[in-house]
């Protein structure tokens, strides 16, 4: 069977080749209870797309499927003959390696109308760096009937990406109402080069994710779309960790490389899967104000030093991920962590309460990981009649699982079940 080396997978043409890359070994000690014989299936649910990277399902039965190319497609029942709700093409940069249409949200408030938000790579802008390649936007968008009126577009954040790469996408309403979004590092390699200024860690040069002042990158934001402050169209949580303090208020969480997809649980804990360069994966339980340690740290390692600080420069710990995994060695290795959900679904008993995730190259598996009284353990599930590369993963309300994946033909969605 054929592998894609990491060099392949990052000269590919869509985000399925290239935004992603990352993973470290499991502290898993056998497989646990439940796990053992359990195999997982695919049932097609929407096919012939190019890269889909999100499935949104506000209510049974009723589906907004993204795909980087720049269109995001509206299904209502799983038999349904799918309608374009919105397409984007005609405002982005050109959907390659990973810039696209990456992201989509609903208002918590939406019942068959309502506010959507797309994440995006526009043109870069006049006022912007001319050596940058492109710009992150964050837009809101009227939707009604499975339309998104694309005239209604009011744009919430933009900013200027230094690299092609690293460009996350994930957007997300938290349980407290408010919006959240990834940001990657800014690209290129080691968080460093155009674009990735100055930080306080010098065994590395640059970078953004260490830097909480002059740029978003490598962060996790969170703002509030219901209200507006005087020089932004959007307001900032009053409790945002660094609202009054050095730093940019729209932050919540930093040190991340490539964020490139996260979900909240049923407990409103927040899971995000960051991927990593050469050595490893991680996923991460992310906390307000938590400093999760890239560039200084790859996972829970040193990057590219034999040793190196435990603290941030404000003395505050960098928060270990709960799951590492590596892209060499023995038991489960892979190349980009993709995030998924904590499964609070009914349809498959032994999932409910792990977290379900994959790797880009994990061809017929899925990870699980589990939260154990020793922390949590990490384990292979089989899966089959989806794609070969996973994109991204889907949650229905009643918290069943969908599955974004490509492969030697077309993109598609699957719903997840026992084989």
């Amino acid at each position: 069977m054929y592998t894609p080396t990491r060099r392949d997978f990052l000269a590919g043409a869509t985000v399925s080749a290239a935004t992603l890359a990352g993973c470290s070994s499991s502290d898993s000690a056998g497989t646990p209870t439940g796990l053992t014989d359990l195999s997982l299936a695919g049932a097609e649910l929407l096919s012939g797309l190019a890269a889909p990277v999100d499935v949104v399902v506000p209510r049974a039965e009723e589906y907004f499927v993204v795909d980087q190319m720049g269109t995001v497609s509206y299904l209502d029942g799983p038999d349904a003959s799918p309608a374009t709700a919105v397409d984007l093409t005609d405002r982005m940069t050109e959907p390659d390696g990973e810039r696209g249409l990456l992201g989509m949200a609903l208002h918590p408030e939406y019942d068959g109308s309502g506010r959507a938000y797309l994440r995006y790579s526009a043109p870069l802008r006049d006022r912007m760096p001319s050596e940058y390649s492109h710009t992150f936007v964050l837009s809101e968008f009227e939707v009604a009937d499975g339309s998104i009126d694309p005239d209604s577009e009011r744009v919430l954040i933009e900013i200027a990406e230094p690299q092609g790469n690293h460009n996350a996408g994930a957007v997300g309403f938290g349980p407290d109402g408010y919006l959240y979004a990834s940001v990657g590092d800014g690209g290129a390699g080691n968080d460093q080069g155009t674009g990735h200024v100055d930080d306080w860690y010098d065994a590395v040069d640059g970078g953004n994710g260490q830097d909480v002042t002059e740029n978003l990158l490598g962060s996790i934001l969170r703002v509030d779309v219901e209200d507006s402050g005087s020089d932004r169209p959007y307001g900032v949580p009053e409790d945002n960790p660094l609202v009054g303090e050095d730093g940019l208020d729209e932050q919540y969480a930093w040190g991340f490389r490539n964020p490139w997809r996260f979900s909240f649980g049923p407990d409103g804990r927040l899971f995000v899967a960051d991927v990593g360069q050469n050595s490893y994966e991680e996923i991460n339980v992310v906390e307000k104000g938590g400093n999760y340690g890239w560039n200084v740290r790859e996972g829970r390692h040193c990057f590219r030093a034999d040793s190196c600080p435990t603290t941030g420069p404000d003395g505050e710990a960098f928060v270990d991920p709960i799951i590492e995994y590596p892209h060499d060695g023995d038991g489960i290795t892979g190349v980009s962590a993709i995030g998924g959900y904590l499964y609070d679904g009914q349809s498959i008993p032994a999932l409910r309460g792990r977290y379900v995730f994959a790797d880009y190259v994990a061809q017929g598996e899925l990870f699980v990981a589990t939260d154990g009284n020793d922390g949590w353990s990490m384990d292979t599930v089989p899966v089959s009649g989806i794609g070969s590369q996973v994109l991204s993963f889907g949650e229905t309300p009643a918290g069943e699982l969908l599955v974004c994946s490509t492969g030697e033909s077309d993109g598609a969605v699957h719903r997840v079940r026992r084989a």
